[in-house]
């Protein structure tokens, strides 16, 4: 499988990955790890910043498709593919308009913005 082929597949793996995070068959530990890369997906903030000359895409290139693969290693296959083919149809009519997914993130970046106002002041 070439690098083409590697990022068209982690694109449709990402949501595959959410659907087994909702599911109630998946493992407790696949839920955990699913949540943390589907979070990582999502987060606007890398952990090394992409300014920073080559290492901060290194971070895009190396983690999120190790978080990806691991979480995949840990789903049952049944449920993966199951999952897959949910997410298959998820981009055909453009992108979901469910702006409730980006709860989670908005509140927890305003728990971090919080919590650095009230240090300082």
């Amino acid at each position: 499988m070439n690098f083409k082929e590697r990022a068209k597949r982690l694109k449709s793996d990402i949501p595959a990955i959410f659907f087994a995070l909702k599911d109630k068959d998946t493992p407790i530990i696949a839920k955990i790890l699913a949540a943390i890369t589907v979070a990582y997906a999502l987060s606007p903030v890398d952990l090394i910043p992409d300014f920073i000359p080559v290492l901060g895409y290194l971070d895009d290139l190396l983690i999120l498709p190790a978080l990806a693969a691991l979480t995949i290693k840990l789903i049952p296959k049944e449920k993966l593919e199951e999952c897959r083919k949910k997410a298959d149809g998820l981009w055909e009519n453009g992108k979901p308009k469910k702006w409730y997914y980006a709860l989670p993130i908005v509140i927890i970046w305003a728990v971090v913005v919080l919590g650095i106002v009230m240090i300082f002041i």
